[in-house]
């Protein structure tokens, strides 16, 4: 049964993280399941000491490594006493606080999208001119070998730096992050995703992966790097550099923590298209589960500030300060009111190029989940990804430098020569060649002298090329081990095969004048083909929108993302859902499978349940805690447990997290009678704590210790959520999704706890193509 229990590598290629383990399904399934638990640890030292050529990968699994975020608050005595000391004044205070860690979050992402984009800007030129300048000399006297290794040597070298960085010091820290702050803001606890650490080597290796030509965007990235300024500077302290700063200390949980997280993945988008309301809808659409006004205000508070801030430092790098009006990082340029027209005829072309988007876009994820797979198996080395990653730029380099080579579309140099790099190579004076514009230029530039230059600046054949090499391009280099988004890639194939689309439509009608501008199917293409990649409608609108500022296309825009969502949804999910899926998260979509409605509680849920009694003798507390073979998280406290395991009935639940904090601060009631007791524990000892709670293994307890009693009483929820043991998965599902919760009780009609439903058992059941599947759990 070996296949069962895959090993896989994780975001971080090190399963260093424990889960909460629950058993497959009651009773039956038991003897079984522990048998492979048990198993587990030796399998994975042979793979360890073996170091095998491939690990097997079996996506019908669902990884116990992933623990759950608690978004409901635990509402016991020192809460309620906490709450009920605070005066209307010290509300509106917080209410404040909020509002400046959301000012905070907007300005510091602002900050790094700015130090990006200088970095990159300048890299990326150093790295052209010195390339152009060897290629103009050898252009004259042959030779032209050289420049191509000169370019390919370059291209290498900066991503090796890069993906480097990212293999070897923070494996979380590779592809775009979207993933990622998905499952946190679902509520899925990540390891390591919100660290200082994951930040750093983010935004160097997108520096590097984007100056190394390859075929990515810096945009993924910065919606990553949005949310960890956020993780950080909400706490209001760095558990990385061990600096506590003492303030923001209310919000030291994960309620509060992850509002936050979506606020900066917000600020993120906003920084990286200038579209601030995109970021509010791209929060709402693709991450937070939870959701109120006040929340918007503030999310989009933090937006505005980070598109603020960085074309306020953009301004004055470029030396026009007080000059605002430049849009985010990527400067789409703007659609003059001439070429903003389209006619009620052209609806329909356009809904057919949302749809070839969302077929192109179903392609690409199809030959990148087979790559991501294979990549799974083989490629799981920092040594080899780093290795793949060169050879990819290396590649990119050749594949450009052979396009540009044997092109031989020469273009008239215009009065208004936009071209930052142009080269002439073999065209005559006074004209360049128009297949350097969409190679030898960062892809952001590509996509706007696609969207803008004058018709005919590209001929056919040039585009068709392009869109093939660069297709395949994007789909190689997007799960390697740098950092980087496939926003832009996307946006630059899609403004490529629409153009084309355009100057074919202009060829069969020969009316130059109706179809006078391919830069509007440019446009459209570019949505449909980003729309059929990565399947969002609202939120990619908006931004498409802003980055242009053309509200006119707003209505074609959305039609085709709808087009190539639904064409695309019927082959395969989105790129993102993919990469989740590939993983075996625990996430839990919006509704509970249509078909689920015959299971009920009793069936989903995990027992027997391990419970405490109200007041517990520490012995059995730590014993508990310490059971590597369950490893729960969280535990009922019932009124008493009687020897013949007779369920007890519940009146609270207390978690893993708090029993901890208990027994390192010898919270016994021995020492409380015996007047050792010194000052009473506050809800600030356990926030304090917060998010890294010390594993049991650290907290010493002594043998006379273990003979104490703990009351709970004090510290337990008193008041948790419970459903009877009939209800059905969808109203489960629904209770457990809506509050964002980590556990709940179920209970018979007497209130005695029966069963416990965590996260893991609800995503167990999904979809398949025969109807309802259940998925293995596995301890990866």
């Amino acid at each position: 049964d070996m296949a069962n229990i895959s090993k896989k590598v994780s975001w971080s290629g090190r399963g260093d993280d424990r889960g909460e383990r629950t058993p497959l399904l009651n009773g039956a399934e038991d003897g079984k399941y522990n048998r492979h638990v048990l198993c587990f640890p030796q399998i994975t030292q042979d793979i360890v000491r073996s170091r095998p050529k491939e690990i097997p990968h079996n996506e019908k699994l669902l990884s116990l490594k992933y623990e759950s975020l608690d978004y409901d608050n635990s509402e016991n005595q020192l809460f309620l006493e906490e709450e009920r000391r605070m005066s209307h004044m010290g509300f509106r205070c917080l209410e404040t606080r909020r509002w400046v860690i959301c000012g905070l979050i907007g300005f510091l992402t602002g900050l790094i999208a700015c130090l990006i984009d200088i970095a990159v800007e300048k890299l990326a030129g150093y790295k052209y001119s010195a390339v152009k300048q060897n290629i103009e000399k050898f252009t004259e006297f042959g030779g032209l070998s050289i420049s191509l290794i000169l370019w390919a040597v370059l291209n290498s070298a900066f991503v090796m730096v890069g993906a480097i960085a990212v293999a070897f010091f923070e494996p979380f820290a590779a592809g775009s992050g979207i993933p990622q702050i998905k499952c946190y803001l679902n509520g899925v606890k990540i390891p390591r995703v919100v660290r200082l650490k994951t930040l750093a080597i983010k935004v160097f290796g997108v520096i590097c992966s984007v100056a190394g030509g390859l075929a990515v965007g810096k945009e993924g990235p910065m919606i990553h790097s949005g949310a960890v300024v956020a993780a950080g500077v909400s706490q209001g302290r760095s558990t990385s550099l061990k600096k506590d700063f003492k303030i923001f200390e209310y919000f030291r949980r994960d309620t509060e923590k992850r509002d936050f997280v979506s606020a900066g993945a917000a600020a993120g988008v906003s920084a990286a298209f200038g579209a601030p309301v995109g970021g509010v809808l791209f929060s709402l659409e693709e991450g937070a589960s939870f959701w109120n006004q006040m929340l918007t205000w503030r999310i989009f508070f933090a937006s505005m500030i980070s598109t603020f801030t960085l074309n306020f430092f953009l301004s004055i790098y470029h030396g026009k300060p007080g000059e605002l009006s430049s849009p985010g990082l990527i400067n789409f340029g703007r659609f003059d009111s001439d070429s903003v027209q389209y006619n009620l005829y052209e609806i329909p072309l356009f809904i057919i190029m949302g749809a070839l988007g969302g077929v192109l876009g179903a392609l690409f994820n199809v030959i990148n989940y087979w790559l991501t797979i294979f990549r799974i198996r083989y490629i799981h080395r920092p040594c080899l990804q780093v290795m793949e990653a060169m050879l990819v730029a290396a590649v990119t380099a050749t594949v450009s430098f052979a396009m540009i080579y044997f092109s031989n579309d020469c273009q008239p140099l215009g009065q208004d020569n936009t071209e930052e790099y142009s080269l002439q190579l073999f065209c005559a004076d006074g004209e360049y060649n128009s297949m350097a514009t969409a190679f030898f230029n960062t892809p952001e530039r590509s996509v706007r002298s696609l969207f803008h230059n004058p018709p005919g600046s590209y001929n056919p054949l040039t585009l068709g090329v392009f869109t093939l090499a660069y297709f395949v391009l994007a789909v190689w280099t997007y799960g390697l081990t740098v950092s980087a988004g496939v926003f832009i890639p996307s946006l630059l194939i899609g403004a490529a095969w629409g153009r084309l689309f355009g100057i074919l439509l202009s060829t069969i009608t020969s009316s130059q004048s109706i179809w006078a501008d391919p830069g509007k199917y440019a446009l459209i293409g570019a949505a449909a083909q980003l729309g059929g990649i990565v399947r969002m409608t609202l939120s990619l609108t908006v931004i498409l929108v802003e980055a242009t500022g053309s509200v006119t296309y707003g209505f074609p825009i959305m039609l085709v993302l709808m087009t190539a969502k639904i064409v695309g949804d019927y082959f395969i999910e989105g790129l993102y859902d993919v990469h989740i899926k590939l993983q075996s998260v625990p996430f839990l979509h919006w509704e509970a499978p249509p078909t689920s409605h015959w299971l009920t509680a009793r069936e989903v849920m995990s027992s027997p349940v391990t419970c405490f009694n109200r007041v517990e003798k520490v012995g059995r507390i730590v014993d508990v805690l310490s059971n590597t073979s369950t490893n729960h998280n969280g535990f009922p406290v019932v009124a008493h447990t009687t020897e013949n395991d007779e369920p007890g009935k519940i009146c609270g639940l207390i978690l893993r997290s708090q029993l901890i904090v208990l027994l390192k601060h010898k919270v016994f009631v021995e020492r409380a009678s015996s007047r050792l007791s010194h000052r009473k524990l506050q809800l600030k000892d356990f926030r304090d704590a917060y998010p890294r709670f010390p594993p049991i293994q650290s907290i010493h307890v002594s043998q006379d210790e273990r003979e104490c009693m703990m009351d709970l009483t004090e510290f337990m929820n008193p008041t948790p959520y419970t459903v009877p043991q009939e209800t059905s998965l969808p109203r489960v599902f629904k209770l457990f999704r809506a509050l964002g919760l980590r556990h709940l009780v179920v209970v018979d009609n007497e209130n005695r706890v029966v069963g416990l439903v965590t996260r893991k058992d609800l995503a167990r059941y999904h979809l398949g193509k025969d109807g309802l599947e259940e998925l293995h759990l596995a301890q990866t």
